[in-house]
């Protein structure tokens, strides 16, 4: 059970560098001017979004559903809510998904300043991740 748990966290910091950098490119490429940074920030939060981060979030579920089929019966209240942000987190990737779409439509309609309060999220939730894991308080 430790290779799943170790697979789990490594995938885990896989899928957070890239829940923390493409909103981070978000804001690049919303202050950008000209048409080819804008194309090279398109391409960047393409390969981003699908080689790195949808990879690094769906092997993270995977092997946290293991995790959990292994330890449901001991596990108290606070497995519930580590569940509830990781689908928070699910959430907030499948966001970033359709920022992508509007990114690479030539949509987007949000400024630079939205996107640096939106690249806030996954912090708030990592920490309140590893506190429920750390202290287990329910």
């Amino acid at each position: 059970m430790l290779w799943i748990k170790s697979l789990h966290i490594v995938f885990m910091v896989t899928w957070f560098a890239g829940l923390f950098y493409l909103p981070r490119l978000f804001v690049y490429h919303s202050m950008a001017e000209d048409t080819v940074s804008r194309e090279r920030f398109k391409i960047m939060e393409r390969k981003l979004y699908w080689g790195i981060m949808t990879p690094g979030g769906v092997l993270t579920i995977v092997f946290g559903v293991w995790l959990w089929l292994g330890w449901w019966r001991g596990a108290g209240s606070w497995l519930h809510v580590k569940i509830a942000l990781g689908a928070l987190l699910a959430a907030y990737h499948l966001w970033c998904g359709m920022l992508l779409r509007d990114f690479a439509a030539d949509r987007n309609t949000k400024s630079h300043v939205w996107f640096r309060w939106f690249n806030e999220v996954p912090t708030l939730v990592l920490f309140a991740a590893v506190l429920v894991v750390v202290f287990k308080p329910f």
